[in-house]
């Protein structure tokens, strides 16, 4: 994986080619020649890093090269350090010898620098003589084998490691069922069954079982199984598809099968399946170039022909089955009680797991999280151990990474797992790899992992797109891989958290270790390399090695360190060329000084820390991207951070909560000076409008980049300066507006034309009435308002919102009846009502609402019925009703299994809960039912993440 910091290395060659090279004087010579043969071998790379876990040879040549890329961007990054970056401001002869001393600096460090550019430069030749012959190798066995070499090793073994036998069958009957019923049933048309999943989770198994099913054979007169695999090469599959046709019924082989090329054998392979009803199934599909290659040599000929598909991209699965009429079947991990019984059928034979050990084994098998082939595997190594000693037992474990790494019975289990990674192009394979930096069992935020990665370097520019736009794109193409899981999600539906399979970070954690990528502070015994370059310090400080050098040190993260965070005592030494410092609910309670040095730092995450002032000298940083302050103590920020001009990221705020009041107390910062000048941002949250309001409402217009804004504290009085800001910010997607106090008018009237992309609003605050401009956001998919107390029902205008999912309303309107018409809100899933003092009535017609999953009334005295019409929501999951009067209890206690009951009978999850005595008391419907004498669970936190109003951004 050197292709990466070989192509981030170039383009920081480039700039300093173009930029720099003046001063560079005699050093040219080194530097071009450096750029020119890292981009004769960039190229072969691409292929070398497909290649490199097949030829050791191959793989101490990439190592080599990804270690020059690192020393060279060390070396000119330092040089780019000695070049003036501040001015001095020292008078007469005092700045001359400033001038004199830096300047005598200046020429050591640089001689040392071009002294370590030609050290470079010697050992690339001696690469580059490798590089020659391996380029030689490798094309002489390609010509041999008359394909790509790429993937090909352990290709033949990889069947043997994927089928299970047939004793270890667990869990599969159901998923079989379904495969054969839509395979045998359906219309004439050739249609696609994909089976979808990550490596391991027995796709092939499965397809093979149901390809032998006795009702699949008698039914598909023609079959053919034919293994795809990532170098799969069309000739030879089709000859191989000819081959099992025509051996059905004794047919005789086409003449001239072996010298025919692709155009020929698609026409044949149709001609034999044209008049038959068919099953072709592709094992082991990667891309959609595969499919593309063999679809059209499948005739839809209207016999109920299917082909039948299996593989890790889920782009592959859904795209196959757009283009012809299909089916996709996501195989799902184990339950915990099938994966047990395989685990206990591998480990002892049908005997049951002794009492002693089943702790232990448990603990292992949740690492395997219902991955078939990983349970198989770890329970054949089981198996071999004595069971008298469970310290062998409780190793394996432990630490399942040296396992996985040493274990030759684990090789076939790291090498399916692997497969994946290695099918990566090279931009993703830094992203993922970046994982590695995550504890185990650590849930990974989609806005701090893209915001990581940019600052990284790892997202390449798109033209018309921003970077974090690119990121978003990366992070879903690891979602289709199957390298990455969706953990929680936002009521609108955006990915709010990702995990990562414990085995499969296991395996990057190992390849991000050989490729000295990250290395991991966790365990005292554990050898650093001679050069971090990026260090993951996790749960305690206690395993950083003392007296080490970090001087080249890139990336710093602490994760779950209780004790107190002093950097300079911790790395006396310094970084000085860090890019990344993350110590997120660190426990720090002064902003860390030595940072204000760090001229490369682009990312800084001080987020629950307990940092109250942000020095002046934060002006320093000039490269930085993104500044993350939420939840720390600050409140203000010092004018100098007006001189950032590369900030994206600006996020400086807190909440705090009051469970019985039902909303956030919310707190921003304040900032002298113009913001305007800030031109880079996209998120700026959450400035508060009390100190000079107009102008700031100004300068926020000037903020085109702006995809997110938060203003707190808005007076009447800013809004039609507010509004004409509002009007030039095109690309914003989130908008949040807070009056200075509950009786406080927002005027946003007069805004002519919103921005159009508004994806999410919040808006706290008098309206007299909707702002007339809602209705117009096509885009909006959620919506807050909260204190608006309008006179006239808001739902009319805003039940036409074509794409609204999330809609959430807290004293909104002082009306009697709310009524949700038919046709109206066609999308929505979650409804939230709360605190409508003169709400009586809700009233849903047949066919309003027909999406909605969640519905929460919190706090409104007066409603004591149930919502008119409730029974007309056949898709609603839960309903939830939020310390509300006592009469509606009695309603449908009274009327037990009566017709009120009836209404919600279809409801899956109905409760009613209450703030009693500082805990949150939850009350199932039928606990309630069931009389007072009930258990009535308490819990100090609300059941679920997305409770209404619960978490508000």
């Amino acid at each position: 994986m050197a292709e990466g910091p070989v192509n981030f290395l170039l383009d920081k060659l480039a700039r300093l080619v173009e930029n720099e090279m003046q001063v560079l004087m005699g050093d040219r010579e080194e530097v071009l020649y450096l750029r020119g043969e890292l981009e004769r071998m960039r190229a072969f790379l691409k292929v070398a890093d497909s290649l490199e876990e097949s030829d050791e040879e191959l793989k101490v040549w990439v190592k080599q090269v990804r270690e020059i890329a690192h020393e060279t961007e060390d070396a000119l990054d330092e040089f780019t350090l000695l070049q003036p970056h501040e001015t001095y401001h020292g008078n007469g002869i005092y700045r001359s010898l400033h001038k004199f001393s830096c300047c005598i600096k200046n020429m050591k460090a640089r001689s040392r620098i071009v002294s370590e550019l030609q050290g470079i430069n010697s050992r690339l030749k001696d690469i580059s003589k490798v590089h020659k012959r391996l380029l030689e190798k490798f094309a002489r066995a390609e010509q041999g084998s008359g394909s790509t070499i790429a993937g090909n090793t352990w290709q033949d073994r990889r069947g043997d490691a994927l089928l299970l036998e047939e004793t270890d069958l667990v869990g599969i009957d159901k998923p079989k069922q379904q495969l054969v019923e839509w395979l045998v049933k359906g219309g004439y048309g050739r249609e696609v069954v994909s089976v979808a999943a990550m490596g391991g989770m027995g796709k092939t198994t499965l397809a093979m079982q149901v390809y032998d099913d006795e009702v699949v054979k008698k039914y598909f007169k023609r079959r053919a199984w034919i293994t795809v695999s990532q170098s799969f090469n069309t000739e030879e599959l089709l000859k191989d598809m000819i081959l099992q046709i025509s051996s059905v019924g004794s047919k005789r082989v086409p003449e001239g099968l072996d010298s025919m090329k692709n155009d020929k054998l698609r026409r044949t392979t149709k001609d034999l399946l044209q008049r038959k009803r068919y099953l072709i199934v592709l094992d082991d599909v990667w891309h959609l170039n595969a499919w593309d290659a063999l679809k059209l040599a499948l005739p839809n000929n209207n016999c109920g022909s299917r082909v039948m598909l299996t593989t890790r991209n889920a782009d592959v699965a859904s795209t196959s089955g757009v283009e012809s009429v299909g089916k996709v079947y996501n195989l799902k991990p184990l339950s915990l009680e099938e994966a047990w019984d395989l685990f206990c059928r591998k480990t002892f034979q049908g005997t049951e797991c002794p009492n002693y050990l089943e702790e232990i084994c448990k603990n292992t098998l949740r690492k395997c999280e219902g991955l078939p082939l990983a349970i198989v595997a770890i329970g054949g190594v089981l198996a071999t151990k004595d069971k008298r000693r469970i310290d062998e037992w409780d190793v394996v474990g432990r630490s399942l990474g040296a396992e996985i790494d040493g274990n030759d019975k684990l090789q076939d289990l790291k090498k399916v797992l692997s497969l994946s990674f290695n099918d990566l192009p090279y931009y993703l394979k830094s992203c993922f790899l970046y994982l590695s930096i995550f504890p185990e069992d650590c849930l990974i935020e989609q806005m701090r992992l893209i915001r990581l990665w940019i600052a990284e370097g790892f997202i390449e520019a798109k033209e018309g797109k921003t970077l974090e736009e690119v990121a978003e794109d990366y992070l879903n193409e690891l979602l289709n891989r199957g390298l990455l899981e969706v953990a929680a999600t936002i009521s609108d539906g955006r990915v709010k958290l990702y995990r990562v399979h414990d085995l499969l970070r296991e395996i990057i954690v190992s390849k991000s270790r050989d490729q000295n990528f990250t290395s991991i502070a966790k365990d005292q015994n554990v050898i650093w390399p001679e050069k971090v370059r990026r260090l993951s310090i996790h749960n305690t400080l206690q395993n950083v090695q003392k007296n080490r050098s970090v001087s080249q040190l890139r990336s710093l993260f602490m994760f779950r360190v209780a004790e107190k965070v002093h950097l300079q005592s911790l790395f006396p030494g310094g970084f000085k060329l860090l890019n990344v410092l993350d110590m997120q609910y660190a426990c720090l309670s002064k902003f860390p000084v030595g940072v204000l040095n760090l001229y490369y730092l682009k990312y800084l995450n001080l987020r629950g820390t307990k940092v109250k002032t942000i020095p002046s000298f934060i002006g320093k940083l000039r490269s930085l991207e993104t500044l993350d302050l939420k939840h720390s103590h600050v409140t203000e920020l010092p004018v100098e951070i007006l001189k950032l001009h590369r900030l994206r990221h600006l996020l400086v705020y807190h909440y705090t909560f009051e469970p019985y009041e039902y909303f956030h107390g919310r707190y921003g910062f304040q900032v002298q000076g113009n913001i305007g000048a800030l031109r880079s941002l996209q998120k700026l949250c959450l400035i508060e409008a009390n100190q000079g309001g107009g102008t700031l409402m100004t300068e926020v217009g000037k903020l085109s980049q702006l995809r997110r804004l938060g203003i707190l504290k808005l007076r009447k009085e800013d809004g039609k300066s507010l509004c004409l800001s509002l009007k030039k910010l095109t690309n914003l997607r989130a908008l949040s507006l807070t009056s200075i106090e509950e009786e406080e008018p927002l005027d946003l009237q007069h805004l002519s034309s919103p921005p159009l992309w508004i994806q999410r609003l919040y808006l706290r605050g008098r309206l007299e009435t909707l702002p007339h401009w809602i209705p117009s956001l096509h885009g909006l998919v959620r919506l807050f308002l909260k204190w608006s107390r309008m006179k006239d029902d808001p739902l009319v205008l805003l039940e036409k919102l074509p794409n609204l999912v999330d809609l959430e309303l807290l004293e909104v309107f002082e009306g009697d009846t709310l009524r949700f018409r038919t046709g109206g809100f066609k999308r929505l899933k979650l409804l939230g009502l709360a605190q409508f003092s003169e709400l009586r009535c809700v009233e849903v017609e047949k066919g309003a609402m027909p999406c909605v999953e969640k519905l929460i009334i919190q706090r409104s005295e007066s409603l004591k019925k149930l919502p008119v019409g409730i029974e007309h929501l056949t898709k609603l999951k839960m309903l939830e009703f939020v310390d509300m009067p006592e009469e509606l209890i009695e309603t449908l206690r009274s009327d037990e299994k009566g017709s009120d009951y009836l209404k919600v009978a279809h409801i899956p999850e109905v409760y009613f809960t209450y703030w009693r005595e500082g805990v949150w008391e939850v009350n199932s419907l039928e606990c309630l039912l069931e009389g007072e004498n009930s258990p009535r669970p308490s819990i100090t936190t609300w059941k679920t993440h997305d409770k209404f109003l619960m978490h508000r951004k």
